[in-house]
């Protein structure tokens, strides 16, 4: 198994390009981010709500 997370191949060449994989271990992630965007895209209206709260307080400590 290769280590960490992401494989990063560099290709020397005019353009450069760099690709990208995840390894086995990266991989391993897949559910846990997929659970963690679900959760976001059900709670985004909260979110906004809770950003825009928080920015209407810190704006009133400005001044």
């Amino acid at each position: 198994m290769k280590p960490g997370l992401i494989e990063r191949t560099v290709y020397p060449i005019v353009p450069p390009r760099v690709d990208y994989a995840l390894t086995e271990l990266g991989c391993t992630l897949h559910d846990t981010i997929k659970a963690l965007v679900v959760w976001t895209e059900t709670n985004q209206a909260k979110i906004i709500a809770a950003r825009r709260s928080y920015d209407e307080r810190a704006g009133e400590k400005l001044w």
